[in-house]
């Protein structure tokens, strides 16, 4: 069972999670502006990006890749991406900030990248708050890969499909960086070739930008491509994936090889035994979580076997087709309402031979593997484990020198 601390500290979660959201239900919201996207509340604790690697050995950076929508990133990159970690051009070790690759690419370790989408009921976190920075610098550290943490719309100022749209914006953000680094680097083979002297030319866009992230043409290895979602980033993720699919070659050279939904964010009509026995659940109950739905969901009818809530049903032009899904690493606890659907839509990856295993953890709580509280509880951490051994089968460079 859980401890006493948690379920005081649930009761005091779940009472300001319900006011917030009854909060935004009685307020007036006007329709979704697409020129105003909220992407994190003003009332959560958030950390600033840090472009070194002084603290943890983790070097993050945000971006704003849509002015439109607000779409933001935060890119968090492991000290392994430096072959030697005194390139920079102060010479300070642990400095990425002033770090020049070299322009044989010597000095440049090219890694995976996990796209990660935040939990938060869709109305609330952030790729700044506190407890996803974290969780992302040890996954990046865990995993030996590049995470880019995905700042989409929250509801109800950008309801369905904000959200899942922003999803594909960021993989097809990744696709395009992936293809004007080959391209500068194409490009500069060339001029060496020609025997020109460098200058440190870049391809830029019409209005003379930059458009090429450099950590990224540095360190980016886009033939190895995770999808990771927490809570209703799950949904994401998922959605994300079939999209990928479905997209087949238009999103090359990205590749994405795996996703891992994290006690995934799923509800539907007719209610499951989980649903039914654990209502009331820690930290995210069940009464609580439709206000949420309704505040993301179109406002004309609250259809909880909506496609954005049950992935197990078809949609009115697409069919349900899963065979070609990636494989799947789910993630469920034992007092969490919504493990039912994740394990009945795991199982259904396994019945079409999809590679889908399911992580069941005893005496858990939803979020009890990413909120900034429970991180340094042993399961928390066995499951960062887990997950990281699992990602790495699909992220090895198989044949190489990596292999797990």
């Amino acid at each position: 069972m859980p401890s006493l601390i948690l379920k005081v500290y649930s009761l005091l979660f779940k009472y300001n999670l319900k006011r917030q959201l009854q909060t935004l239900i009685q307020s007036p919201v006007s329709v979704s502006d697409p020129f105003n996207g909220v992407v994190s509340r003003a009332d959560e604790s958030i950390v600033t990006c840090n472009p070194t690697f002084s603290n943890d050995g983790v070097a993050t950076k945000d971006l704003h890749i849509d002015p439109l929508t607000c779409l933001s990133l935060r890119i968090f990159l492991p000290q392994s991406a430096l072959i030697s970690s005194t390139n920079s051009v102060s010479g300070t070790e642990g400095a990425y900030g002033g770090y020049q690759p070299d322009i044989n690419g010597k000095g440049c370790e090219k890694l995976p990248v996990i796209l990660q989408f935040h939990g938060g009921a869709w109305v609330t976190g952030g790729i700044d708050t506190a407890s996803n920075d974290v969780f992302c610098r040890k996954l990046a550290k865990s995993c030996d890969a590049i995470v880019i943490a995905v700042g989409y719309r929250l509801a109800p100022e950008s309801r369905f499909p904000a959200a899942f749209e922003d999803g594909v914006m960021a993989i097809k953000w990744l696709a395009k960086q992936a293809n004007l680094a080959e391209c500068s680097r194409s490009s500069l083979d060339k001029r060496i070739a020609n025997g020109e002297k460098y200058r440190g030319r870049q391809i830029v866009d019409g209005f003379g930008a930059s458009m090429v992230e450099p950590w990224l043409a540095a360190h980016l290895d886009p033939s190895r491509c995770v999808l990771l979602g927490v809570s209703c980033g799950a949904n994401i993720a998922n959605y994300v994936a079939r999209y990928a699919v479905e997209a087949g070659k238009l999103l090359d050279p990205i590749t994405v090889v795996a996703q891992v939904l994290i006690y995934p964010f799923f509800i539907g009509n007719i209610p499951t035994h989980s649903e039914l026995k654990l209502a009331n659940s820690y930290l995210y109950d069940k009464a609580t979580c439709i206000l949420a739905w309704k505040l993301f969901l179109p406002e004309t009818d609250l259809d909880l076997d909506h496609l954005a809530a049950n992935p197990l049903i078809s949609g009115k032009e697409t069919p349900l087709n899963l065979k070609h899904m990636p494989p799947t690493l789910t993630v469920v606890a034992q007092y969490d309402w919504m493990r039912d659907r994740a394990i009945a839509y795991s199982e259904e990856l396994r019945r079409v031979n999809v590679d889908a295993p399911l992580l069941d953890y005893k005496d858990a709580v939803h979020d009890f593997a990413t909120l900034n509280v429970l991180q340094k509880m042993p399961k928390a951490q066995a499951c960062l484990e887990d997950i990281s051994i699992w990602v790495k089968k699909h992220i090895s460079l198989r044949g190489n020198e990596l292999s797990y």
